[in-house]
This record gives structure tokens, C-alpha cells and sequence, in this order.
């Protein structure tokens, strides 16, 4: 891509908030600038809510609530798959831009607009299945009608890591159920969400039913609205502490919440495993998306007698990935978001190390303009290690032995939280075992990939609540009604 393409398209995209279906400057007239990980420089610089923008939003979700939630169903659903259609004609102007501004490769990026656009047309074809039921109550008396009905007015607080997917995923299932948003993005990668939105416009989206505030005040913005008794649910993506401090302010006003937070994904390797399988799952695994993912795995838990082995071919793997900036041909490691990242993930190697852990490739920063750390294979981690108990959230591919499947067990479950599992064994009853046996709310089993927009994401324990996607998603911005009537 050449640095023309790269400047036409960001000039395209808006700089400012979208409320009540204009594109508006902050009321404080402030603004934020966006930087490129992998330069470090400012591309572009946009609207800087403030409390005051983000109840104007609220105010314009009100306003457009009892149209849209009236709207028919076929009607919602095939605004969605517009957007959906016009979404994958631009895959490559929408991967483009997210490669600029989160930095993954380009490469992954469009994978990233295949599987975002999925939420819009999988609850397009949603919209239009939301069912109750009716028949005569036990005692015969009467007739049990069950209803669901939009929730109302939603706030939904987007990650940085998957500025499309992460959007599509809340904005797509809360319009199908006729709920109208209020999105504030992360304020790292927040020009995705405002040229979906942009898109979204484009298709016929009515004003008010999607409202944007971009800001780097995200507690100050986002408290009053969470607070005010209009809101009727809130939907998170982000750290399990910063969840948990929402979740604190959602209680006053018995909000509905569904909440996506930390993981720390085990990835259990048995001595029966097939282990090209298991090499090429442990890459998809750990470095998709530069292993800025919640699901992405932590813990690379591998029986003592293929140890050895799974570590030498790994580790050959690691050694040929490149690393650049996402635009460059063949680069596969893209920069971490920020410096902050990088110390992050240089802390935990080095606390790893001086445990008794080896790394066999990679271990530091790379030096030079951008965020980057370099790929790196950690072998026999000690248990206590810090990079067994906190999320990576960067390229290092952490190795602990296990002795035996109860030994394995202990270790993937020995965490606070439970979002996803991988597992890699030939055997089909020790499959079914660990599927009852892992505490988590996702698992692959023999596969290093589980996201899809047909399946319901989520996790147990500290990794949050509610889930995204599948026929469940739709029921989070939805609420059931029962009505008794008298027999005819």
C-alpha cells in the first residue's frame, strides 16, 4: 500500500462525533490524536468527548427508541446485511485502516473484516427469528402468552484489539433486537468504528439508532451515562478490573450487563497428541493478532514426554516470523499497541527467567521506531511464574511440563479466569473428559481458532458474563414478558 492510499483513506474517514445522525465536533471543541504503533507518529487527530457529548448521545438514543424498536424486524435485518454487502465490497480499505492504527498485519486485518461483517449478516438473518410462545397454563385455566421485547437504550464500550469485530459484535445483535447504542470506542483504534458507522449511514441507518462518542476520558463520559435511568444495558469488552468497576456502577440502576473480559487461555498438549496439529494450532493460537487477543493462549501446558520436542518445533516456527510494520509483504508480527505493552510483556519474560525458565528464541524489545517486541518461546516455566498468572497480551509462547492428565487439569483450572481452552489429543474419551473437566466458557478442541459469529462467545469465572454471537447473542438486548390471559 502506498503512504497516498494510506492518506486518502484516513482523510475519508470522520474526525468527529456522530449524534443524533450528524457528524458534529466535541461540545469543548477538544480533540485526540490517533498514532500509528508501528511508527509512533499521529495520523490522524478527532473529537474529544466530553460528559456533556455523551449525554447528548443518550438524549438522541431516546429520541430515536420507540421508532426503531418499532420498526419491523425484516426491515432492521436487511439494513444489516446492506451493511454487510457494502462492507465486504470494502474489505480492503476497512483492513487497511486497521492495520494502520492497531498495527496488525494486513493480512490479518482482512481476516478481521471476513469475520466482523459476519455479525452483521448472521443478525440480519436473527432479526426476523425472535420468538415467544403460547399455549394453556397447567391448570387450564388461562393462556400463557411469552413475549421479547429490545431491552431499550444501550451503551456499548468497545476494545482496541479488534476495532471492527468488537463493534459489529454489540452494534449488529442490538439493532436486530430494535435497540438503539450509544458506542464509545477505545481511544487507541477508534477510526474503524467511526467509518463502520459512516457505513452504516450510507445504508440508510435512521438517526439517533447509532450514536458515537470518541474520547480519552472514557470513566468521565461513560459514568453519567451508565448512571442515568434511561440506560437499560450495558455491554463491555475490555480488563476484568475495569469490568468490575462498571459492573460497581450498573448496579445502581440494576442495569442489564453483559461483560467480555481477561482470560488467561490454557493450551493443553497430551503425549498422544498429534503434534504437527498441535504446532500449527499453537501458532494460530498464541500469535494471531500479534497475541493482543483475550483468547489467545497463555499457558502452553505440555505433557513431560513431548515437552522437549513441541518446544524445538515451535520454537523453529517463532524463528521465521517477521516482524514490521502490518503493511510490509510477508511481515506476520505487527508492534504492540504501545511502550506500555512492550515493558509488560519484557517484565514477564525476564520474571520467568529468573524462575529457572529458558527462552529459545526471541526474550526482548526491537529497538527502533514503533512498539515491537520480538517473537519469542519461553521453555519450562516454573508454576508461580508471573507469565502463568497474568494475561500476555503480546507475541511469547510460555511452556510448562505436566505429568499427568489430573496434573494437566490442575494446572489449566489453577487461574481466576475461565474465558476459553485449548486441547490437543488423539484420544476422543479424554476429549469428552475435558470438555467437563476445563472451567472455561469456550474450548478448542484439536483446533487453535474458536471465534465465530455463529457460536456463543464467553467466558466463567472472572472472564466475564453474557455472550456474543450465536442465537444467544441476540437474547442479551432483548427482555421477556409474560402475559396470563383468560381462556376464550
Amino acid at each position: 500500500m502506498s503512504q497516498h492510499q494510506e492518506r486518502d483513506l484516513l482523510a475519508r474517514v470522520p474526525d468527529r462525533l456522530f449524534i443524533a445522525g450528524r457528524w458534529r465536533p466535541a461540545e469543548s471543541g477538544g480533540t485526540l490524536e490517533v498514532r500509528d504503533p508501528a511508527t509512533g507518529e499521529v495520523i490522524k487527530e478527532i473529537a474529544d468527548a466530553t460528559p456533556a457529548d455523551g449525554m447528548a448521545a443518550l438524549d438522541a438514543a431516546e429520541a430515536a427508541s420507540a421508532g426503531w424498536g418499532g420498526t419491523p424486524a425484516r426491515e432492521r435485518g436487511e439494513l444489516l446485511r446492506r451493511a454487510y454487502d457494502l462492507l465486504i465490497e470494502r474489505q480492503e480499505e476497512f483492513a487497511l485502516l486497521m492495520t494502520i492504527e492497531m498495527g496488525k498485519p494486513l493480512a490479518e486485518a482482512r481476516g478481521e473484516v471476513t469475520y466482523g461483517a459476519e455479525f452483521l449478516r448472521w443478525f440480519g438473518e436473527e432479526a426476523v427469528r425472535v420468538q415467544g410462545r403460547y399455549g394453556p397454563n397447567p391448570e387450564g385455566t388461562g393462556r400463557i402468552i411469552v413475549s421479547q421485547h429490545p431491552v431499550g437504550i444501550c451503551h456499548l464500550i468497545t476494545p482496541w484489539n479488534f476495532p471492527l469485530a468488537m463493534a459489529t459484535r454489540k452494534i449488529a445483535p442490538a439493532l436486530a433486537a430494535g435497540c438503539t447504542v450509544i458506542v464509545k470506542p477505545a481511544a487507541l483504534t477508534p477510526l474503524t468504528t467511526l467509518h463502520l458507522v459512516q457505513l452504516l449511514e450510507e445504508v440508510g441507518l435512521p438517526a439517533g439508532v447509532v450514536n458515537v462518542v470518541t474520547t480519552s476520558s472514557s470513566g468521565q463520559v461513560s459514568e453519567p451515562i451508565i448512571r442515568d435511568p434511561r440506560l437499560a444495558k450495558l455491554s463491555f469488552t475490555g480488563s476484568t478490573p475495569v469490568g468490575q468497576h462498571l459492573l460497581e456502577q450498573a448496579a445502581q440502576g440494576v442495569l442489564r450487563t453483559s461483560m467480555e473480559l481477561g482470560g488467561n487461555a490454557p493450551f493443553v498438549v497430551f503425549d498422544d497428541a498429534d503434534l504437527d496439529q498441535a504446532v500449527d494450532g499453537a501458532m494460530l493460537a498464541k500469535f494471531r493478532n500479534i497475541g493482543q487477543a483475550c483468547t489467545a493462549a497463555n499457558r502452553f501446558i505440555v505433557h513431560r514426554d513431548v515437552a522437549e520436542e513441541f518446544s524445538r518445533r515451535v520454537t523453529e516456527r517463532v524463528r521465521r516470523l517477521k516482524v514490521g510494520r502490518g503493511t510490509e509483504e510477508g511481515v506476520t508480527i505487527g508492534p504492540l499497541i504501545d511502550d506500555r505493552a512492550v515493558d509488560k510483556a519484557s517484565s514477564l519474560v525476564q520474571d520467568a527467567v529468573m524462575r529457572g525458565a529458558e527462552v529459545t528464541t526471541g526474550g526482548e524489545a526491537v529497538h527502533g521506531d514503533g512498539s515491537f517486541f520480538a517473537p519469542t518461546v519461553v521453555t519450562g516455566v516454573r508454576e508461580g511464574s508471573d507469565i502463568l498468572r497474568e494475561e500476555i497480551f503480546g507475541p511469547v509462547l510460555a511452556i510448562v511440563p505436566f505429568e499427568d492428565e489430573d496434573d494437566a487439569v490442575r494446572i489449566a483450572n489453577d487461574t481466576e479466569y475461565g474465558l476459553v481452552s485449548y486441547v490437543y489429543t488423539e484420544s476422543l474419551s479424554r476429549g469428552q473428559r475435558m470438555i467437563d473437566r476445563l472451567h472455561t466458557g469456550m474450548m478448542g478442541l484439536n483446533v487453535g481458532v474458536v471465534s465465530n459469529a455463529a457460536a456463543p462467545f464467553g467466558g466463567w469465572k472472572m472472564s466475564g458474563l453474557g455472550r456474543e454471537g450465536g442465537a444467544e447473542g441476540i437474547h442479551e438486548y432483548l427482555q421477556t414478558k409474560y402475559t396470563l390471559t383468560p381462556n376464550p
